[in-house]
């Protein structure tokens, strides 16, 4: 498979190296944006760039019809633009907040603890994501997707970055040394707790699910998650 990356800075390299590990060819690291680009040489692309490169990255390789996997955060504010674009070109898309094979079961699990609580009003929901201090982005997509998830299985009907004020679901975001990402999800009450957390120990996991997508994509038309990777649903 030849895998072109759209950023080759931490994440990028480690993709590269867990692609060639997997006999995958890497065609271009693609790290500033340029227009220069051969898209006749690749199968797939992977994008782990800047957030305001990503929704540029997704349209080059959707007009070329070349699958595209994105694990860059900060640019939702366009992805469904990206989908509807996906949709008319017939492409196939891949977005995923964190590409770690364990954190989409995290993902499952945190849904299936929210339905379990909707009806114990009395506990009180609050999320901590901490980072490397290079993250540009907080709250952490990751974040973002579990505050969501509790969103929608609770009554709480938004997230509010460190402030819980109009019953908001409080996020609470650190940057700590080389922290790869730790997500902690806390049910409080008077009486006792029930907590459910993700460690990252380095980043390699998040590298191996987005060659697993890439690999996954290849044939297939249409906007996919990693719930259709792993066949969670």
């Amino acid at each position: 498979m030849r895998i072109a990356l759209f950023g080759y800075g931490k994440m990028g390299q480690m993709i590269e190296q867990i692609a060639l590990s997997r006999g995958h060819e890497i065609v271009a690291k693609i790290d500033e944006n340029t227009n220069q680009i051969d898209f006749t040489t690749m199968d797939v692309a992977i994008d782990f760039s800047m957030p305001e490169a990503a929704f540029g990255n997704i349209t080059k390789c959707l007009n070329h019809n070349i699958p595209i996997i994105c694990g860059t955060t900060g640019w939702l504010d366009k992805y469904n633009e990206a989908i509807e674009l996906c949709n008319s070109k017939k492409g196939a898309f891949i977005y995923a907040s964190n590409f770690s094979l364990g954190v989409n079961i995290f993902f499952e699990l945190n849904n299936y603890l929210a339905k379990m609580m909707k009806n114990l009003p009395e506990y009180k929901v609050s999320l901590e994501e901490i980072h490397h201090t290079q993250k540009l982005d907080a709250p952490s997509g990751t974040a973002i997707t579990l505050a969501e998830g509790v969103i929608a299985n609770s009554e709480y009907n938004e997230w509010k970055l460190e402030d819980d004020s109009d019953g908001a679901l409080s996020i609470t975001s650190k940057r700590i040394g080389n922290t790869p990402g730790t997500h902690t999800l806390l049910y409080e009450n008077e009486v006792d707790s029930i907590e459910i957390k993700h460690t990252a120990h380095n980043r390699e996991g998040f590298a191996l699910g987005a060659v697993t997508a890439a690999e996954w994509i290849i044939g297939k038309r249409g906007v996919f998650s990693m719930r259709d990777v792993l066949n969670l649903g």
